[in-house]
């Protein structure tokens, strides 16, 4: 199939949920997409080219440094990677969507084909003909979009989360952690070219009841984090090891999951970030339960005892 929009190939139609030969491309989407981040980012740093926050990166045009990639190797890798990472990340316009050019609110006047859905502090939602809904994501004047965590040591508990605001790579990462929690399907389209506008296509669900209970619907693969260790101002704050890293999600209230067309309760959105290396280091009850609970998922916060006894 085709996206109507962009002309991109997709897996999405509205609720249809893609085989597993299909998910399976968008599992490698996802982690090309921030490989190639990866590389793009390790190029600008090496030729002096800061990426904090990182906005420049994902709106730098592919031929930007093509005058200088004969001249010397790093320049050429930096334009090899430039060029890399937007085939994975396309340079789109409002305008493909059906947006009106030269508007004062961008996202105000839909065209025939996109139907305003939601609006949130992150991201604009909208259901196309097909009933496959497309997100856009709108960055702020100082380049930050999205939401993380940012941590600090807690007075009461080793570790505090506060919500704050994201970057690119961390939306590119909740895309991918979201599939890799059995979520709902998501593309990443492209960014907008004149405004950073982070455009995304996912499979359509059922919502659920407003202020629904979801704590017996988080994703199993989540494990519940012992309010000794972690405090988070989110909901349902779990942990994930996404490649052996251990992550705090949350953020999973009845708003962000949907009933999918084969009945399962799935993510729509969610919020997370790394633990900090450098914190969790500091705290050596909570390392050791990582490290114990990475191999068993139900290991109690101290050694030889029970989590109902403590």
């Amino acid at each position: 199939m085709q996206d109507p929009f962009t002309g991109q190939p997709t897996c999405i139609q509205g609720g249809r949920l893609p085989a597993d030969a299909e998910r399976s491309a968008l599992h490698d989407d996802h982690r090309r997409r921030l490989e190639a981040l990866d590389r793009f980012v390790a190029a600008a740093a090496r030729v002096g080219i800061g990426t904090d926050p990182d906005d420049d990166i994902v709106h730098w045009e592919p031929d930007e440094v093509g005058l200088l990639a004969a001249a010397d190797p790093l320049w050429q890798e930096l334009d090899a990677a430039a060029r890399a990472f937007r085939a994975t990340l396309p340079l789109l316009a409002l305008e493909d969507f059906g947006f009106p050019p030269d508007v004062e609110d961008l996202l105000g006047e839909a065209g025939p084909h996109l139907r305003p859905i939601s609006s949130g502090v992150e991201a604009t939602a909208f259901e196309a003909a097909d009933h496959s809904i497309y997100k856009f994501f709108m960055p702020r004047e100082d380049g930050r979009i999205g939401g993380t965590f940012a941590f600090h040591r807690g007075e009461e508990t080793a570790l505090l989360a506060v919500a704050s605001d994201g970057t690119y790579r961390a939306m590119l990462e909740k895309f991918d952690l979201i599939l890799r929690l059995d979520g709902m399907p998501t593309e990443v389209l492209g960014v907008t070219r004149r405004e950073g506008i982070l455009i995304t296509k996912q499979t359509l669900g059922e919502r659920l009841p407003e202020n629904a209970d979801t704590s017996r619907l988080q994703p199993p693969a989540l494990i519940p984090l012992p309010a000794r260790f972690l405090r988070a101002h989110r909901d349902h704050p779990r942990l994930f090891f996404r490649d052996g890293r251990p992550w705090l999600v949350a953020d999973l209230h009845a708003k962000n999951l949907v009933r999918a067309a084969d009945g399962r309760h799935r993510a729509i959105d969610l919020l997370a970030a790394p633990l900090p290396r450098d914190l969790v280091a500091a705290e050596p009850l909570l390392a050791g339960w990582l490290d114990r609970v990475q191999l068993d998922p139900g290991a109690s916060a101290l050694p030889g005892a029970l989590d109902e006894d403590l």
